[in-house]
């Protein structure tokens, strides 16, 4: 703008001078030639005066005074009687001149003839004496554009001198011209005080700028819900362009790769996985085709579905989620497992029950030996019972539905009620029980709790040895209501300690028969744990006794 401004200035400046100087010249072209024309006028008065005083000898005085000046005299039939300039009697006939046959007629004439070659203009004024000759004076002239060039060094240094002069002046004006719009503040257009005339202007620039600021902020607040959206979603998504630069990529899908990208943008899809059948997935979503295949990396598998972006007929990309199905494929796999365990756990009494009812069906069993066979088939049909139970409430623990409320509860009152419930039970066994501690309370569901103690004393006196102690203690550490566990029993080997709370996972399957016990009690307890967001710890010495730590919120 700043030079379109100073050389718009420095254009009309130098047509300024040019139309000046060429109508200056007109002008003052046009005095001169009225200025002569009176001196003309005014020299034939003076010759005429001279001529009454002094008759034609008044030419000899006069011949050589102004030699710019022509003087001639003409007698009636036109022939020169005198010219101060040309001999008379080489000149020809000037009757028919334009000035002389005006002055012949009317006593007066003019007249102005131009030369081409020369670029002169001669000016003539006749005008008839009283004894009928004519008095003829001329005077030549340059013509105006000879004038021009005549006088062209001089128009030129002019027009340069001007040219120098405007550029100063325009280039300070230029500058007092921008230099205020250059110093407008966009943040706050309607604070500047600048000229009236960007007024409506500036204006708009406010209201615009409000405008965008809203677009802004709205797009902002998107992003940010997007990121968080995406940033907090398990599944890994990747968003692609059209030639596969990564456009997004949210940390679920560098964490599933291992990837360790800082700044992901902008970089190649090929960077994150070369795998063969992982680029032949994004060159078909690119395409415009959706699919699907499973993936196994770092021993995970995934999910990878390939979808590709349209924008209108125009394929824009494609949109890459990845789904972590490791956990899924492994509760599949536990859930299959416990359905063929739970079969299998439930056909042994079954079995043992059938037998016996076919027995006691086709009498072939000893009137003394009955009240033995139905006991058998009693505690056959209670361990399914008990079985059935512990599968109903590890599967409700599973599917965290129809759990009791929590409330505030005193865990180690719990403790005591549960051990008062088991005494019999352990002196049966010949085991001591003893409670330590004191009143702890935390926000717990009271039932899982008593459960959940039940459960951990009661495999503590099964697998405990005859005189053998179960000590329980409750205590509040670090902020965490803590319940330990500990038997003087029979412990458990360190292969199979990260087992032990598997479902039906059993170490001494032939004493666990023996004991009645239905292999799901310290699954139950772990799970009981997680409902209640705790941690479990498990700490066993083989034929010196096991210790398990559970830490509440």
């Amino acid at each position: 703008m700043r030079r379109r401004l100073l050389g718009s200035m420095c254009l009309l400046a130098l047509v300024a001078v040019i139309l000046t100087a060429t109508l200056s010249a007109v002008v003052f072209y046009g005095q001169i030639t009225r200025d002569m024309n009176r001196e003309m006028h005014n020299g034939i008065g003076y010759i005429k005066a001279g001529l009454d005083e002094e008759g034609r000898l008044f030419f000899d005085r006069i011949k050589n005074v102004n030699p710019d000046t022509r003087i001639t005299l003409i007698d009636q039939d036109g022939t020169v009687l005198f010219d101060n300039k040309i001999d008379p009697v080489n000149m020809e006939n000037h009757a028919n001149r334009p000035e002389v046959a005006g002055a012949f007629k009317n006593g007066q004439g003019e007249d102005i003839r131009f030369s081409a070659t020369m670029e002169k203009r001669t000016h003539y004024i006749a005008q008839r004496l009283p004894d009928g000759t004519v008095l003829r004076l001329s005077s030549t002239t340059d013509t105006v554009l000879s004038a021009l060039k005549q006088n062209i060094p001089m128009i030129v240094l002019a027009i340069l001198l001007v040219i120098l002069l405007a550029f100063l002046l325009a280039r300070r004006q230029v500058r007092k011209i921008v230099d205020p719009i250059n110093s407008i503040n966009l943040e706050e257009p309607t604070e500047n005080d600048v000229y009236e005339e960007l007024a409506p202007l500036l204006m708009r620039v406010h209201h615009q700028r409000r405008r965008i600021d809203n677009q802004i902020s709205e797009l902002n607040q998107r992003q940010e819900e997007f990121d968080a959206i995406t940033a907090n979603m398990e599944e890994g998504l990747i968003v692609l362009d059209e030639r596969g630069f990564v456009l997004y990529v949210n940390h679920s899908a560098l964490k599933l790769v291992d990837a360790e990208w800082t700044d992901p943008a902008g970089k190649h899809i090929s960077s994150l996985n070369r795998d063969l059948k992982f680029q032949m997935m994004v060159d078909d979503a690119l395409d415009g085709e959706f699919s699907e295949e499973m993936f196994v990396f770092e021993q995970r598998r995934y999910q990878l579905r390939a979808n590709p972006v349209f924008q209108g007929d125009k394929k824009q990309g494609a949109v890459l989620l990845m789904l972590d199905v490791t956990e899924k494929e492994k509760a599949e796999s536990v859930r299959r497992e416990f359905s063929a365990n739970v079969s299998h756990e439930l056909k042994t009494p079954l079995t043992a029950i059938s037998g016996f009812a076919e027995l006691l069906k086709n009498d072939m069993v000893r009137k003394s030996d009955i009240p033995a066979v139905a006991d058998r088939v009693y505690e056959e049909a209670c361990r399914m019972a008990d079985l059935i139970d512990d599968i109903i409430q590890i599967s409700r623990l599973d599917e965290r539905s129809e759990l009791p409320p929590k409330e505030t509860a005193d865990i180690y009152q719990i403790a005591l009620e549960v051990v008062e419930r088991l005494t019999g039970k352990a002196e049966h066994e010949g085991v001591r029980l003893n409670v330590e501690g004191q009143p702890t309370k935390a926000e717990v569901m009271p039932r899982l709790i008593e459960e959940l103690i039940f459960n951990l004393c009661e495999n503590s006196i099964k697998y405990n040895k005859p005189g053998g102690e179960v000590n329980i203690r409750i205590f509040e550490q670090d902020g965490r209501a803590t319940i330990e566990v500990a038997d003087t029993g029979i412990g458990i080997p360190s292969e199979h300690c990260e087992r032990i709370f598997e479902r039906f996972y059993r170490v001494d399957k032939s004493h666990s028969r023996e004991t009645g016990g239905t292999g799901l009690g310290l699954a139950i307890v772990k799970h009981i744990v997680a409902s209640h967001h705790g941690d479990i710890r498990l700490d066993s010495t083989p034929g010196v006794g096991t210790t398990i730590t559970v830490e509440l919120p």
